[in-house]
């Protein structure tokens, strides 16, 4: 009688632990700069061809990170995966691995600002980027063309939450034979089913949920074996992106409590905007697990929840600035995805880089908060937020 199919709680446990001679229960930290070799022939054989449990320098390959890597890979659902040393270094990797002068990119608008300047890095070197607005099928199908290398997009956008049809727009790469590179941070893999649902590469900043008690930095990029091993890790080993074992130690040990954390900070989070739809001191609440969400349909095929991020308008930058300085149980940070609750001024921190016009386009306006809700109880968060807006 064959196995049934582990869950994903049990898989993010146990799946890719490598043990020593010793046999120990934790997975090990191997904290090593390079590897012996049993003779002058292995080490050359190991330059050749390296096998999945053969290294030979940390910057191409570590047990403690391969461990890693085979666990997130098995939690998205792909062959294979590479840990990096951040999420930047994913996103950067992932396009600049393939890109060459004279592609065309397809890219939804709506990005974290040091995306945008990735992108605008290859467009410096002779890669076409054309920007569309994500949620505008018809605009992807516009802009896509028979030259079309790859399209990129955050599944749910930085900070104003908004949506993309994973298998839509994955629909329309495809049909020209274009690569589709999504980054999934704020889903996280608990919500997943971006390959499912069309995806090629999916990164993650690491540093976020996986880790989520904001310990040190890191980031993956999942796909295809061959994609993975043939295009992105020559680049990736080469540029020095790798992640330090000590950090994949660290995500790896994340992966073990993700779901548990994850999904009771995204009911704390549907009841935090539920409670704050009301207040007077908001003028709009942004939460994609909320019937008002302009993306509602598409929230709850493609994910299922609305996930642990919120944004809301008070309305000036000032009424921002006074409510954060009043919260006593949200910290002000840029970091999101942590076990403590987070209130992020988009406007004047992680995007204040952007000229105000495209602010404005994007709807990142003075008055927007982005919280991150952690593990605290949710009635607590709302009575924080509630005496902070009073």
């Amino acid at each position: 009688m064959s196995q049934k199919p582990l869950h994903p709680r049990t898989r993010a446990v146990h799946h890719g632990i490598r043990r020593s001679q010793y046999g120990e229960m934790a997975e090990a930290l191997f904290l090593t700069q390079g590897f012996s070799y049993d003779s002058a022939e292995q080490a050359e054989a190991r330059f050749i061809k390296t096998g999945p449990d053969e290294f030979i320098y940390a910057r191409y390959g570590n047990p403690t990170s391969r461990m890693f890597e085979d666990r997130i890979a098995d939690l998205e659902g792909t062959e294979d995966a590479f840990a990096t040393a951040s999420g930047m270094a994913a996103v950067n990797g992932a396009l600049m691995c393939f890109a060459k002068p004279g592609d065309h990119i397809v890219s939804s608008k709506a990005l974290f600002g040091s995306c945008l300047f990735v992108l605008d890095v290859l467009a410096r070197f002779g890669v076409e980027v054309s920007y569309v607005d994500g949620t505008d099928l018809e605009q992807w199908r516009a802009a896509i063309r028979p030259d079309t290398r790859a399209v990129f997009f955050e599944s749910v956008s930085n900070p104003t939450l908004e949506v993309i049809d994973i298998a839509a727009v994955a629909d329309l790469a495809h049909a020209v034979g274009a690569l589709v590179v999504v980054d999934n941070v704020f889903i996280t893999p608990v919500y997943s089913r971006a390959v499912e649902q069309g995806a090629d590469v999916v990164v993650y900043s690491s540093t976020k949920h996986i880790d989520g008690a904001g310990r040190c930095l890191g980031g993956v990029i999942c796909g295809t074996r061959q994609f993975v091993r043939e295009t992105a890790e020559p680049y990736l080993k080469h540029t020095g992106a790798a992640i330090s074992p000590f950090n994949a130690w660290i995500m790896l040990n994340g992966l073990t409590t993700l779901e548990l954390r994850v999904r009771a900070q995204s009911d704390s989070a549907m009841t935090v905007a539920r409670g704050l739809q009301d207040h007077p001191g908001v003028e709009k609440v942004i939460y994609p697990g909320l019937p008002d969400h302009p993306q509602y349909d598409l929230v709850q095929r493609q994910i299922g929840s609305g996930g642990t991020m919120i944004a809301v308008d008070v309305g000036s930058k000032d009424a921002a600035f006074a409510a954060m300085n009043r919260m006593k149980i949200f910290q002000i940070s840029n970091n999101l995805g942590d076990a403590k609750s987070i209130v992020t001024h988009p406007a004047t921190t992680t995007h204040q880089r952007l000229s105000p016009e495209v602010r404005a386009e994007l709807g990142i306006t003075p008055g927007l908060l982005r919280l991150s809700i952690g593990l605290e109880d949710a009635d607590d968060l709302l009575d924080d937020l509630r005496q902070a807006l009073a």
